[in-house]
């Protein structure tokens, strides 16, 4: 009980955070920030939008922080197909079209498991965080993107 409601109040914490920081600070290559009815959070990430980086992604890492994520960036909107191999944390992965809007939220995929998670058609972007934060936080689909991978005249959420 006591590790949840720690849990939620770094959520909030980090929430507050992101909606204190100025427009500008919101959008670097480094940071990917997410709104909704449910509120604000912003993670540091890394990028994969290399052939080899997307491919590599998670895999054999122990740990990731919190506040930590890999946005993966494709050069256009496409179906976009993932798995755990090799990949020892539980993940969600947080599925967007070119405009930074979440079409699909998959929960808690599980370390090692091969099966194919699909995250759509029409995907640019998609945000892998720590396994169980995207429900805790009630990220769901709708949810808004903010990160210079989207083009500004198209985002829902500009730069």
């Amino acid at each position: 009980m006591i590790r949840k409601a720690l849990l939620i109040l770094g959520l909030i914490c980090s929430a507050a955070i992101a909606q204190a920081q100025p427009a500008g600070a919101a959008c670097r290559t480094d940071t990917v920030t997410l709104r909704g009815d449910w509120g604000q959070a912003r993670f540091s990430v890394e990028l994969a939008d290399t052939p080899q980086t997307r491919s590599q992604g998670l895999m054999h890492r122990e740990s990731m922080p919190k506040s930590a994520g890999m946005l993966f960036i494709y050069d256009a909107p496409q179906r976009a197909t993932f798995w755990m191999r090799n990949t020892l944390i539980s993940l969600d992965m947080i599925f967007t079209d070119d405009t930074g809007v979440v079409q699909h939220v998959h929960h808690r995929a599980i370390p090692g498991d091969e099966t194919t998670i699909d995250g759509g058609d029409g995907i640019l972007t998609v945000l892998e965080i720590n396994g169980g934060l995207a429900r805790a936080m009630g990220i769901t689909p709708g949810s808004e993107m903010r990160h210079p991978a989207f083009e500004a005249a198209a985002a829902a959420w500009p730069c």
